[in-house]
């Protein structure tokens, strides 16, 4: 089992830049591939970026790539997620995952304001 807490969201101005974190419980952290999914309101939940559990290989949303960076600290047992020149259409309560498993943790509001 696998508990995740994300932080870091809040309120930022369009072309802001807000870091979120997420913290993951157990031992066997680096076996699994993390990601940041995003809903935004009236909306499906959306893939945005991905990291291999050693962090070799990173994948994002067309939407976000150039502009959100993943990262993870497997000594912290945390994956990061820098969002830079954010924009309206970014706000959304976004989600942390561990695969295998499909593990949720709880989200984080973001809201851009223009």
């Amino acid at each position: 089992q696998v508990q995740l807490v994300e932080s870091g969201g809040g309120l930022v101005q369009a072309g802001g830049s807000l870091r979120l974190s997420c913290a993951a419980s157990g031992r066997t952290f680096s076996t699994y591939t993390m990601g940041w999914f995003r809903q935004a309101p009236g909306k499906e939940r959306e893939f945005a970026a991905a990291i291999s559990g050693l962090g070799r290989t990173t994948r994002y949303a067309d939407s976000v790539k150039g502009r959100f960076t993943i990262s993870r600290d497997n000594a912290k047992n945390t994956v990061y997620l820098q969002m830079n020149s954010l924009k309206p259409e970014d706000t959304a309560v976004y989600y942390c995952n561990a695969a295998p498993g499909s593990w949720w943790g709880q989200g984080t509001q973001v809201t851009v304001s223009s």
